[in-house]
């Protein structure tokens, strides 16, 4: 066989069964490799070189070498994802992709992952059950690895871009004013030592994990304000105080009258359950906690005590998420501009607050109708 050799410049040649072979070397990490290309002539082998080594000129060398999709990912929540993000964000990659993706795509080459890979897991999850919105977290958990492999120059494509399940719309069960006033004269009456946990609920459409974060240190009654900086989230099995879902989370927040009252008399009650615990009371500072002053379970919080309020006051069974649908709803049905409802919930976007609740707002289009007539006359 005959080669042409050029310094750095690759190299073609015949093989005996006369197809051509295009060589050049390209440089990784663990040193230099031969790249290999094929063509029935040497002018289709010597424009395929050309390409290539542009494409390694300019850093576009996609080496996936021997990675399996189950060995990059494990190297990704490591070296990416690990210290990047919050303990909890951490745990549900993790979990997802050894639950979820490398049993189904685990032994595949991360080179030869294509669509049709990713569709057919959809469809592997879907068939065995889970719902849309489960798959979707599925599919953005590896789309995100992905798209590290393509910016690490890894692969060429994400395998990922293709369409996710549409997830079922979120079914929102948001109390009325009357229903609002029945669930919390249940909770007063009967006692709850978590009634000022709804009232605060209700009033400032706190999320579960913020309110059950709360510290005493967070509250002002004297300016009635509370700051929202930190929640309790879930890690490793146990339940800790950690940053807010995002950074919009993070803001002050003005009281009702009814709110720093009831949140007085919870104070009061909870230092009586300190002086009969001297020495068991373990005290973190927590608004809301146990009579141990420990960190709430956020599930016994609803099985042991939003449920039975609701059974008590002949309500419908609701999700606790619904008490912040509801601030919303009663808000915006007073005319409250979406804007200060979206300050008050820490949407990101106004756009957020507007495409979940612009339903619950029906007198916006009679405001429009009477604006238009008083401008026209």
């Amino acid at each position: 066989m005959s080669k042409k050799r050029g310094n750095g410049e690759g190299s073609i040649y015949r093989r005996k069964d006369g197809r051509w072979v295009g060589q050049y070397t390209i440089y990784t990490a663990t040193g230099p490799k031969y790249r290999y290309l094929y063509g029935k002539t040497r002018a289709a082998v010597a424009e395929k070189l050309t390409k290539a080594m542009a494409d390694r000129n300019g850093g576009l060398i996609f080496d996936a070498g021997n990675l399996t999709v189950g060995e990059y990912l494990d190297r990704w929540l490591s070296d990416s994802v690990r210290g990047t993000v919050r303990i909890s964000t951490f745990e549900r990659h993790e979990g997802i992709i050894r639950l979820h993706i490398k049993p189904s795509l685990g032994r595949v080459w991360l080179k030869k992952l294509t669509p049709a890979h990713v569709r057919g897991l959809h469809r592997e999850k879907l068939d065995a059950g889970l719902a849309p919105a489960t798959v979707c977290k599925i599919h953005s958990t590896l789309h995100k690895a992905l798209s590290q492999a393509v910016s690490d120059g890894i692969v060429p494509r994400n395998a990922a871009d293709v369409k996710a399940p549409r997830p079922t719309p979120e079914e929102m069960r948001p109390l009325s004013e009357t229903e609002v006033r029945a669930f919390l004269d249940v909770a007063r009456e009967s006692g709850d030592r978590f009634e000022a946990l709804y009232v605060l609920a209700i009033t400032t459409g706190l999320r579960r994990g913020e309110l059950l974060g709360l510290r005493w240190d967070d509250v002002s009654m004297e300016r009635s304000t509370l700051r929202v900086g930190r929640a309790l989230v879930r890690t490793g099995g146990s339940h800790t105080l950690g940053e807010t879902k995002t950074r919009r989370g993070r803001r002050q927040i003005n009281l009702t009258p009814r709110t720093v009252s009831t949140l007085k008399a919870h104070r009061k009650k909870q230092l009586e359950e300190k002086i009969k615990l001297t020495g068991l009371y373990k005290d973190h500072g927590l608004i809301f906690a146990t009579r141990v002053g420990t960190p709430i379970n956020p599930e016994n919080l609803v099985n042991r005590s939003f449920k039975p309020l609701l059974e008590r006051a002949s309500l419908p069974e609701i999700r606790f998420h619904d008490l912040r649908h509801t601030c919303a709803t009663l808000l915006l049905g007073r005319g409250v501009h979406p804007k200060l409802v979206q300050e008050l919930l820490g949407h990101a976007t106004i756009a957020m607050t507007l495409d979940t609740y612009s339903h619950y707002m029906p007198s916006m289009g009679d405001q429009a109708a009477g604006a238009m007539e008083d401008a026209l006359g």
